[in-house]
């Protein structure tokens, strides 16, 4: 089993900067890729972007240039700084764990974003 405990959200203006915290616990020896995930409301759940165990990392096209995930394997945590925040951006943001079996999720943390 892995623990995700997610941190950071909050509100925010456009144009603003927040940066979530996800620490994992428990088979952390078993974590490959993290990263994040939001839903906003009425909206199906998306991938915001993913970081590998290899630090290889990707992005949806929507947050390019703005948001940066970073991984410290040492305190197996993984961060998102989100920069140049849009009101667009407003989402409850989930942390993610891909394991060897299993997909494992933070409670989910809100950002709100506004103009």
């Amino acid at each position: 089993q892995v623990h995700l405990v997610e941190s950071g959200g909050g509100l925010a203006q456009a144009g603003g900067s927040l940066r979530l915290s996800c620490a994992a616990s428990g088979s952390i020896f078993s974590i490959n890729d993290m990263g994040w995930y939001r839903q906003a409301p009425g909206k199906q759940r998306e991938l915001v972007t993913g970081i590998t165990s290899g630090g290889n990392t990707n992005y949806a096209d929507s947050v390019k240039g703005r948001f940066t995930i970073s991984r410290d394997n040492a305190k197996n945590t993984v961060y998102l700084q989100m920069d140049s925040l849009k009101p667009e951006d407003t989402a409850v943001y989930y942390c993610y764990a891909h394991a060897v079996l299993n997909v494992y999720w933070g409670q989910g943390t809100q950002v709100t974003v506004s103009s």
